[in-house]
């Protein structure tokens, strides 16, 4: 196993920290990463290979402790023995920072066991701690420069953060209420605050996703070959569902702790508190896992959802952390008698101007990527959908963002793979976790379609499309795929709903028959309903063409593009969200309008909450920035 660095000690001077056993097991690592490096060197030049490996055994802790508490080093050959040391050291000090992975963990139990800690007091010492930390490893490093006189010049310390990648909270993992059956992992320290170095970015083994996450007819997990040293857990808060990750501490497996941080809302401290039980447990890098093991299992004795990703180069990409965790939100949702929806979903706040007319003045997102429709009755006995959002973060592709969208996320962003050429990917933080737990009424639902074109003047929304027709739509869910996933670039394929995780049925097959069947049963209840609210306006469905792979699509001719206004391929993608954008933010002002009339009062504002149902790269994210640049509420 590639090691990682945890720290639990804690230092208050540079002595101490040269002293300290996570200083030698961090030196340990260095040298090993860097004498392999030499040993896979060009034959040519073996000779300075050799003697730089002599060198790197050489050198120990107590080489730099020496310096910190010598008074003053003789010049001559002894200078020059301690700059080679600090050159070293100063290596060692950028890999750090920028290829090493390191935890600073704190253990928090009084969160639980006395109460004189809460979950916000917490936050701020693992803050603190963070910080002073790499304070602490900075004064160390100018310390030792300034000992062999090589802290000339000009000082750059403000560029160098040299925090942990992650710094944790943590309390004892029995205090959480697992099934008996599942007591081994209990043994593992449960994450229950975070500090996140971000601004970085992480090379995976694998940049796209290619295998399925589908239901198994076995537990995957084997816990008698379970090492809890092995594993880091961070409980998540994914919708109505405790979901716990479970982390292989290896490298290609626990950089996909910042990533899980930055993405979802951490679990309640007082569900722990009050013995609330997981809903499920995901288990990501399991090195005693088989090839047949990848997917998700129901364990119906502890009713327990189970998924588990094998520790395999392949599956070391984010996208196999998050589209797993999803799909187990979304078999719950379905198993509760939800109906989850692959989407984006953006709760519009529209103020009345009497004079001007209506005006959006706040954008507030409930989705990026998932959400789910909860039935719920009102007081008039009519049933409505309620929508709730799972992510507070969004797994961005950067391919089609804008260079002003891409500085809204510098300073907030987990990175991966941006070095690959295509789908590199960044986690940036897009909305609270208030806005994606509190329920709020769906106003507008359409289906996005990435491919046909749309001619200049005409609206690239239809939102009035009778229930039947556009439910059509989203059964048929098409799409034409960027080449992020094992489809093709360019080509059309069909997934049902836009694939709400697990995919449920292909053009031939019903993959999940059980859980079709309930999902069937859930999209009836959700027919009905939404005849009743469409005949009195108070729901709108339809299509919504963004005609972002349209450019793509061998189906649409030049002659197409050029009728559509477009002058090469290209530019499709760059201006048809735009378009659509535009013509979306006119028809959210309409419905404002219909909304206040409803309503039967001239309040002052009203809101509007739009799901965009989509799969990768239908211009749901896309359709978003475009808005929020158009109705400038926010300043680069």
């Amino acid at each position: 196993m590639e090691q990682i660095l945890e720290i639990r000690e804690g230092c208050n001077t540079p002595e101490q920290l040269v002293k300290s056993l996570p200083f030698s097991r961090f030196l340990k690592i260095y040298k090993a990463e860097f004498i392999d490096s030499l040993d896979h060197r060009d034959l040519r030049h073996k000779n300075e290979a050799i003697h730089k490996v002599d060198f790197i055994k050489g050198v120990c802790a107590r080489d730099f402790l020496r310096l910190l508490q010598s008074e003053e080093v003789a010049p001559g050959g002894e200078m020059e023995q301690a700059r080679n040391l600090v050159r070293f050291i100063d290596g060692a000090f950028h890999h750090f920072r920028s290829s090493s992975y390191s935890r600073l963990v704190r253990l928090q139990n009084d969160v639980v066991s006395t109460g004189l800690e809460t979950p916000e007091s917490v936050k701020d010492k693992v803050t603190e701690k963070a910080s002073s930390l790499s304070d602490l490893i900075l004064e160390t490093r100018r310390k030792l420069l300034r000992k062999v006189g090589m802290e000339h010049g000009v000082r750059r310390s403000h560029g160098l953060d040299a925090s942990p990648n992650v710094t944790a909270g943590e309390i004892s993992g029995h205090y959480f209420n697992l099934p008996a059956d599942y007591v081994p992992l209990s043994h593992v320290p449960l994450t229950v605050a975070a500090d996140i170095r971000t601004g970085v970015d992480y090379s995976t083994p694998s940049n796209k996703r290619a295998e399925p996450f589908y239901e198994l007819d076995h537990n995957p997990l084997d816990l008698i070959a379970f090492d809890p040293e092995e594993w880091v857990s961070v409980p998540l808060q994914v919708g109505a569902w405790l979901i716990v990750a479970y982390l292989h501490k290896s490298r290609g497996s626990v950089e996909m702790e910042p990533g899980l941080l930055n993405l979802f809302p951490f679990a309640d401290i007082e569900d722990i508190q009050q013995n609330r039980r997981p809903d499920g447990v995901f288990v990501f890098g399991d090195p005693n896992a088989k090839g047949d093991d990848l997917g998700y299992y129901w364990d119906k004795k502890n009713r327990l959802l189970v998924g588990l990703v094998p520790d395999r180069d392949e599956l070391k990409y984010f996208g196999y952390c998050k589209k797993p965790i999803l799909t187990l939100h979304n078999v719950l949702a379905i198993r509760k008698g939800e109906l989850p929806l692959h989407c984006g979903c953006t709760r519009y706040i529209v103020h009345f101007d009497e004079v001007e007319g209506p005006y959006i003045s706040e954008m507030l997102i409930k989705a990026d990527d998932m959400g789910r429709i909860s039935f719920q009755k009102g007081e008039d006995g009519i049933k409505r959908p309620i929508f709730y959002g799972t992510e507070t973060g969004a797994f961005a592709c950067l391919d089609g963002f804008s260079e002003q969208a891409k500085l809204l996320m510098v300073g907030r962003e987990v990175g991966y793979n941006k070095d690959t050429g295509s789908n590199a990917r960044q986690i940036v933080p897009v909305t609270e976790d208030v806005e994606v737990m509190n329920g709020d009424p769906l106003d507008v639902l359409l289906y996005m379609n990435n491919f046909d074109l749309v001619e200049q003047g005409v609206s690239a929304i239809n939102a009035d499309m009778q229930v039947d027709e556009a439910i059509e739509h989203f059964r048929l869910g098409e799409r034409v795929a960027a080449g992020s996933t094992h489809t093709h670039r360019g080509a059309k394929e069909s997934s049902y709903w836009a694939n709400p995780f697990p995919l449920l049925r292909d053009d031939e097959n019903i993959l999940h028959p059980e859980l079709y069947k309930q999902y069937l049963r859930n999209e009836t209840e959700f027919i009905a309903m939404a005849k009743t609210l469409v005949a009195s306006k108070e729901l709108h469905l339809g299509v919504a063409f963004s005609q972002l792979m349209a450019g793509v699509y061998s189906d649409n001719g030049d002659d197409d593009l050029q009728r559509c206004g477009y002058h090469d391929r290209d530019e499709v993608e760059q201006l048809a969200p735009t378009r659509l954008a535009e013509d979306l933010i006119d028809r959210i002002k309409e419905i404002a309008l219909e909304k206040r009339e409803q309503e039967g009062q001239r309040c002052s504002e009203v809101s509007i909450t739009v799901a965009l149902v989509g799969d990768s790269r239908t211009g749901k994210s896309e359709t978003a920035e475009k808005m929020e640049g158009i109705l400038s509420l926010q300043l680069v």
